[in-house]
């Protein structure tokens, strides 16, 4: 699919990564003082939804409100109709040869667009419930020799199933939004006992986020072209890691504090209608799966994703050049499975892909992998070195699509890691 021009003229750039082509959701407010309204991203600008809405574009669509909200969830309760309907709703008023509604009226374009560089941009929904995958078989088998040791690296359900746990949805923040490095319980090698402290092999993980749309209904299961069609789209995911809290508390039941702490999104929710020219078929499989699993045709997506670590007043050093169709496990997948036991999905609802690593160092999604558990410490642009990430350092991951002259992008996913409280309110 070639470029689809718009009389916005930096949405036809080659390295925009909001072009007609994508028109991304999100919310944004134009000052601190102004309250959030839903938009879509459209070359160096937002376009504000709620003023269009006013305006009466969808007053054929819908009677109350949606846009006039500082969350998507109204939005996306309308359904897959609705998505698509806005969609070529708003490409013909964005592009050059449509209608003139919005390109010809200078007052609702003064009004509806507003400079991204001006705006100040939310977390895009409202995070329901959050659930994290793990379904990258180089990061399992990497996690796994560095953790277990060995030749049984990849367990011997994980061809089987799309393995996850439930995280929390509260501790999801958008972009910019800084970490606070978490305290918690680890136990030292060696040590008889649990030391209580900050967590000193604090992490990353590069991963895409599913944004479920669609709901389901308590005790049916869904099937995979089904759950497809509950997806409103896909963001750049971070789910950061404390990996000595995770490791002394994990067995038996998973993770839990080592994860809890923090994962942060990027702003735009990428709709699968833009990312449906990229659709990539999932690797060959080492099993057969069960049929409840099995998926009619492609269900990954051609994304190039990286991410860089800033030490605080340094440079940025790349850390990981990967793709998400390096994935086993899809998201329709993952959705199928999450709700195959009767567990009912939400509107909100938030899926972890599971860090996203190729077969080649250099593609490792996490610290954990690149420096090998801290054994072999990553060198930094500047001469810095890691192991895990220290206070100030900035994590920041992007990924686009690229299109034939135009790249479908996600925004910046980015944050710094603050110092953790200097003690815990017990000893006050």
């Amino acid at each position: 699919m070639p470029l689809e021009t718009s009389w916005v003229e930096a949405a036809n750039a080659p390295d925009c990564d909001f072009p007609l082509n994508n028109l991304p959701w999100g919310v944004m407010s134009r000052g601190d003082d102004d309250e959030p309204v839903c938009c879509v991203a459209i070359g160096d600008c937002a376009l504000d939804l709620a003023a269009l809405e006013a305006a009466g574009m969808f007053a054929d669509l819908w009677d109350d409100p949606v846009f006039d909200f500082p969350f998507l969830n109204a939005f996306m309760e309308l359904g897959r109709p609705a998505w698509d309907e806005v969609r070529a709703r708003l490409n013909g008023l964005l592009a050059v040869d449509g209608e003139d509604a919005l390109s010809g009226d200078l007052a609702l374009q003064s009004m509806a667009l507003v400079p991204l560089a001006s705006a100040r941009l939310h977390l895009p929904f409202v995070v329901v419930e959050y659930t994290d995958f793990y379904s990258g078989m180089q990061h399992a088998r990497n996690a796994g020799a560095i953790l277990r040791g060995g030749d049984d690296a990849l367990p011997p359900n994980w061809l089987h199933i799309p393995l996850g746990y439930n995280g929390r949805a509260s501790s999801v923040v958008v972009s910019g939004t800084p970490i606070r490095r978490p305290l918690g319980q680890i136990m030292a090698p060696g040590a008889e006992a649990p030391g209580f402290g900050p967590s000193a092999r604090l992490d990353f993980e590069l991963e895409m986020g599913a944004v479920v749309g669609a709901p389901s209904d308590p005790g049916r299961p869904v099937t995979v072209a089904e759950a497809e069609d509950m997806i409103f789209g896909h963001v750049i995911l971070n789910d950061w890691s404390a990996r000595d809290i995770q490791m002394w508390e994990y067995v038996p039941l998973g993770p839990f504090q080592g994860k809890a702490f923090g994962t942060t999104i990027s702003p735009w929710v990428v709709s699968t209608a833009a990312l449906a020219p990229f659709r990539r078929a999932a690797p060959p499989r080492a099993v057969p799966v069960l049929p409840y699993l099995e998926e009619a045709g492609p269900g990954l997506y051609d994304i190039a994703l990286t991410a860089t670590l800033t030490p605080e007043g340094g440079d940025p050093t790349v850390i990981a050049r990967t793709n998400y169709s390096v994935m086993y496990w899809s998201a329709a997948q993952q959705l199928t499975h999450h709700a195959v036991g009767g567990c009912p999905m939400r509107v909100g609802d938030l899926l972890g892909s599971g860090t996203i690593s190729g077969v080649e160092r250099g593609s490792w999604g996490s610290l954990l992998e690149a420096s090998w558990g801290g054994r072999e410490p990553l060198t930094l642009v500047g001469g810095e070195t890691r192991g895990f990430l220290a206070d100030g350092d900035t994590i920041a991951m992007t990924g686009a699509a690229q299109g034939d002259g135009y790249r479908i992008g996600f925004g910046a996913c980015t944050g710094a890691i603050k110092a953790a409280h200097a003690e815990h309110p017990a000893k006050r």
